[in-house]
């Protein structure tokens, strides 16, 4: 896998640090951090990012939604984070998502997925 510049939209302070560590392990560079919907909205439309890695369930809303409205400035691949990926796999069947908690390997794959998917559509 390329080096990618990825976002991570995670409300929880200890898991997007710890994220952001193992995605730089992986050769990624992290261009942005946001804990909320609007952040993140916010910070895909400033940062541009190559991938997000997106937690559903949000303080300050939802990860779903801010995917939704990110996708409407154009494609970004991207991996729902979940702890239950049954909610995710309702509202969107096709979409890459793992289950937390989840290792490096899970989350490379994950990440491939999702790049296969946007080289296909």
């Amino acid at each position: 896998m390329t080096r990618l510049r990825v976002m991570i939209v995670e409300d929880d302070a200890v898991v997007s640090m710890l994220l952001a560590e193992v995605l730089s392990w992986m050769g990624h560079d992290v261009c942005a951090i946001a804990t909320g919907e609007s952040y993140a909205v916010a910070a895909a439309a400033e940062t541009k990012p190559d991938m997000m890695i997106v937690d559903v369930r949000l303080r300050g809303g939802s990860g779903v939604c801010a995917v939704e409205e990110i996708l409407r400035t154009g494609f970004v691949p991207h991996v729902f984070v979940s702890g239950d990926i049954s909610s995710v796999r309702a509202l969107k069947p096709d979409a890459v998502a793992i289950q937390k908690p989840y290792g490096q390997s899970d989350l490379a794959r994950a990440m491939e997925s999702a790049l296969g998917a946007a080289a296909a559509g």
